[in-house]
């Protein structure tokens, strides 16, 4: 079965409008998903793009108002009206629960959606141990067993050797997939994607522009 790697942060707003309808895509072509959450700012930075923090108030504006509006109407998926009270908050417990519980299977795919639900939809807190039990347990989890699990270093590792191979795939940004090497950058590629799995796209080659002589 043909693998898509996800590389994504558990607080992203694309992943979250996104994370049905890639679910969706790999059901119907029989695609395995394979979770990799990332510390997304180190990755970011580490590309050599700009930090969200650094961009202009009306890019923030745009970004937290009418883009994704829209596109929480278009995939039909409910968010709230403002950004994230608790955008900010360090996301790495809910990343470190998700790796805990494994890389992919239907499991996996129903906790990182819930945990990007509960922040776009609920207003949720991610750094909240307490919000995140609660989420966890009512997914029919062992919350005990698995904040456990979380807390054990292997994940750490897990969680920061995920960020280095999303910097080997060329990842700049929240959510891309990979699909046998070929890299989507945004949920706004998912169409894109889909067609590629049924008929990959022209690998292109690039021309060199003529040398003007004299």
């Amino acid at each position: 079965m043909t693998e898509l790697t996800y590389y994504y942060s558990a607080h992203s707003a694309f992943a979250y409008l996104g994370s049905a309808h890639v679910m969706q895509i790999c059901a119907a072509h029989g695609l395995t998903l394979v979770h990799r959450p990332i510390p997304l700012s180190p990755v970011v930075e580490a590309q050599g793009s700009m930090p969200f923090r650094q961009r202009t108030q009306a890019h923030v504006d745009y970004f937290f108002g009418r883009e994704i509006e829209r596109w929480a109407e278009l995939r039909d998926v409910p968010v709230v009206s403002f950004r994230p009270t608790h955008h900010d908050a360090d996301y790495a417990l809910a990343s470190h629960l998700i790796l805990a519980l494994g890389d992919r299977g239907p499991q996996v795919d129903a906790l990182a959606h819930a945990i990007l639900e509960a922040h776009w939809r609920d207003d949720a807190d991610l750094s909240d141990a307490s919000t995140l039990r609660a989420l966890v347990a009512g997914l029919g989890q062992d919350a005990d067993a698995l904040f456990a699990k979380a807390d054990a270093p292997e994940v750490a590792a897990q969680y920061e050797a995920n960020g280095q191979a999303a910097l080997a795939a060329s990842v700049f940004g929240s959510p891309t997939y990979v699909l046998e090497g070929e890299v989507f950058y945004g949920q706004d590629r998912l169409e894109l994607l889909e067609r590629a799995v049924t008929r990959p796209f022209t690998p292109t080659r690039w021309v060199n522009p003529p040398v003007e002589t004299t």
